[in-house]
């Protein structure tokens, strides 16, 4: 089941901890604005959504996911584990005895 995007602001929002006004100077936008879209009365563009989400802190992604420093960078930690986690997938495609030199020799 997916959001719309009033709810995804919101959420991004309340998960952020962030007021109104605190969303809309992180994204540049009115306090005005962030409350009618969350309230539905308006309807923001997907780049919107997405500008909004990364202001508060996010990723649009298929779920919100939290990013650090807000733009859009994982921690070192969070990134290389996710790196390992993906490499794991892969086939070794090498012999398990290296065949050069060793350098320093």
């Amino acid at each position: 089941m997916g959001m719309d995007a009033a709810e995804v602001i919101r959420t991004a929002r309340c998960r952020a901890g962030l007021t109104l006004r605190g969303l809309a100077a992180a994204a540049g936008t009115s306090h005005s604005a962030i409350a009618a879209y969350e309230a539905g009365a308006k309807t923001p563009s997907a780049a919107t959504v997405d500008r909004i989400v990364r202001a508060a802190g996010f990723a649009l992604d298929r779920e919100i996911s939290l990013r650090v420093r807000g733009d859009g960078r994982l921690e070192r930690g969070v990134e290389l584990a996710a790196v390992l986690e993906l490499a794991a997938e892969f086939p070794a495609r090498h012999s398990p005895n290296l065949e050069f030199p060793v350098f320093g020799k």
